[in-house]
């Protein structure tokens, strides 16, 4: 059994939503409700992060565990392959789920797996800056929720527009960055972490032009190892691209949805993003 919290809106075919390292379902924003409009969205926290516990044996923090406690968890809920979207972390997540032909699609943003030894350097100097940023008093990081250009600054590592972070989600973002189990676990196993499965299912790979965590030259990694899959460019959006433009990443959802069932020549669900 998993104890995975999450939050659940809308109707259709079931769409599981798997947020990065550090983070939690609100991680999604306004992309949430965007994508309930079409779809029975389930948003969840990762074993160890948001309000969801640390994983109980014979689970761990190794990604694969991670991976097969998503399985159990579509099991639990009745989720027959669900369609999944991930950011970060997430991301990686999707793709070794379209790796085991345990969804019927994947949408990726920004996914983890395909640095370089500059690029892993950058991952780790950033989430150790705002890891180590969030250990201020508690009344210093709610003035850096409160005030937007306060936001600007401690968040431009994960967004282009972080004023867009509503102030109660970013304090509570930084808290449960703080305070999370997972973190330092997941971050040691998910630095020795490079994709080298093969999508059974259709996936596509979607990056922000202005990601400043994983960088825009790791998008050319992933086209150059996965030439078969849907790549995508986000224009004017940084690492976490659903607060920067929830309709655009609502659209690549959709977008990998209707062409999966076009091509499987499937009846299209009533889309509003189709």
């Amino acid at each position: 059994m998993t104890d995975i919290k999450f939050t659940r809106e809308g109707t259709g075919d079931p769409l599981v939503l798997i947020h990065g390292i550090g983070h939690q379902r609100s991680a999604w924003g306004d992309t949430f409700e965007l994508l309930a409009e079409d779809f029975d969205v389930i948003a969840i926290d990762l074993p160890g992060f948001g309000r969801s516990p640390a994983p109980d044996q014979p689970h761990s923090y190794r990604l694969d565990s991670y991976v097969d406690q998503l399985e159990e968890f579509f099991a639990e809920l009745g989720l027959d392959r669900p369609h999944v979207a991930g950011n970060s972390l997430g991301g990686l997540f999707a793709l070794e789920l379209a790796a085991r032909g345990a969804v019927r699609t994947a949408t990726a943003i920004s996914p983890a797996g395909f640095w370089g030894p500059l690029g892993l350097a950058n991952v780790i100097a950033n989430l150790a800056l705002m890891k180590a940023s969030t250990y201020v008093p508690r009344a210093v990081l709610k003035v850096f929720s409160d005030k937007a250009f306060l936001r600007k600054v401690s968040l431009r590592a994960l967004y282009s527009h972080p004023e867009r972070v509503p102030a109660d989600v970013a304090f509570d973002d930084a808290l449960n960055l703080r305070n999370s189990p997972g973190f330092f676990p997941v971050a040691w196993y998910a630095s020795r972490a490079r994709y080298r499965g093969r999508p059974l299912v259709p996936v596509t790979i979607a990056w922000g032009t202005n990601d400043r965590l994983l960088l825009p030259s790791q998008a050319t990694t992933a086209r150059e190892a996965l030439p078969t899959v849907s790549h995508l460019t986000l224009p004017g959006c940084g690492h976490v691209p659903m607060v920067d433009n929830p309709e655009l990443v609502a659209g690549a959802i959709v977008q990998t949805v209707v062409q999966a069932a076009d091509r499987a020549g499937e009846p299209l669900l009533h889309l509003t993003g189709a």
